[in-house]
């Protein structure tokens, strides 16, 4: 067993961190990146990345594997270049396209995570049921737009809480809460399918590679994929004057949850049923459910799920801590991390323990 590092970690509380990134003088890019490469050693190449990372302020959860790299970072403008060049010059990450956020200088992230995992996507997959070097057609937003006209078949290869708040018109929404539950899921429902034009997209790009790999396995012949994701679509029309065929909001995964593509609202307040794409984390930390909450919900339940987690939330934290440790569940919503939009949030009871 690898001993960890003990200084290689965030060692501040969230309190702290949002001070110290309310003092910042200068602006931040953030940004998102990936790469199916073989790393042969991750634990050294994650332990050389949190040096060079932290001394640059960088920010952002990074996820290494034997398989690759994923990571959804923010960097400082003013180290940007020296950014650059840290990745560029491993071995295998020359050529890794960055993908810019669509909002401009935003908090996306509070602290430095970097982690070794078994895959840089969790898929549940058996390494004989795809091949990431056979992969679908990389299509730039103005050939997505023609496949999209022509009548492909579009697939939105992300979980039911992200196509929520924004899709593109028309596209197959799987009702999952994992991308592992997915992609057994698409292939039973594109079966009939397999001669058809198939058209994935996701965030940015990452499981559309694996979901494309996976298909062709199965005897899909005509496989395409959105390059870069969403985040580099929206980039893409608005360079290129394109007709913007994806409506509402891209989910992304930093602590904005969520960066406008289109003006339309097409989620719903989880509490009061009104038009709204903003999502939150129940304020209870005990809870942390996700959902969707409207700012006069938001006052009314003071950031929380319910009025049994607003009052929760409101106990001292000894006390709040005191209480999970005499829990037997992980967690009050065990691992729920989504609700489904039927159901009825502000009467749940989850004050079981």
């Amino acid at each position: 067993m690898r001993k960890k590092n003990k200084i290689l970690h965030n060692k501040f509380g969230r309190e702290d961190l949002e001070k110290q990134l309310a003092l910042e003088s200068f602006e931040r890019i953030t940004l998102s990146f990936y790469k199916y490469v073989i790393i042969e050693d991750p634990w050294t190449l994650r332990k050389d990345l949190f040096i060079k990372w932290d001394e640059l302020k960088v920010k952002g959860r990074i996820y290494i594997a034997k398989e690759g790299i994923n990571a959804q970072l923010s960097c400082p403008n003013p180290n940007w270049d020296k950014f650059v060049k840290s990745v560029r010059s491993i071995e295998g990450f020359e050529d890794i396209p960055f993908k810019i956020a669509v909002e401009e200088n935003v908090n996306s992230f509070l602290k430095l995570a970097i982690k070794v995992k078994k895959q840089i996507v969790a898929d549940g997959l058996n390494s004989n049921e795809y091949d990431v070097t056979n992969v679908g057609k990389h299509l730039s937003a103005k050939e997505w737009n023609e496949c999209m006209n022509n009548g492909a078949i579009v697939v939105d290869v992300r979980n039911h809480y992200e196509s929520r708040i924004g899709h593109f018109k028309g596209a197959l929404k799987p009702d999952v809460d994992t991308f592992r539950e997915e992609l057994p899921l698409i292939k039973e429902k594109l079966k009939d399918k397999k001669e058809e034009k198939i058209l994935l997209y996701c965030t940015g790009g990452i499981r559309c590679e694996k979901t494309s790999s996976y298909l062709k396995h199965h005897g899909f012949k005509d496989v395409n994929q959105l390059h870069g994701g969403i985040i580099d679509y929206a980039k893409q029309i608005k360079e290129n004057n394109l007709d913007n065929k994806f409506i509402g909001k891209n989910f992304v995964f930093d602590d904005r949850l969520g960066e406008k593509i289109s003006n339309d609202i097409i989620g719903t307040c989880d509490q009061c049923g009104g038009p709204c794409d903003d999502y939150t984390n129940c304020n209870y930390v005990d809870c942390n459910l996700l959902f969707i909450q409207c700012e006069d919900c938001k006052e009314k339940y003071a950031g929380c799920c319910n009025k049994n987690c607003q009052k929760m939330s409101k106990l001292p934290k000894d006390e709040q801590r005191e209480i999970r440790k005499a829990r037997k569940r992980p967690s009050l919503t065990s691992f729920k991390k989504s609700i489904r939009p039927q159901e009825n949030i502000a009467e749940r009871n989850i004050n079981s323990r």
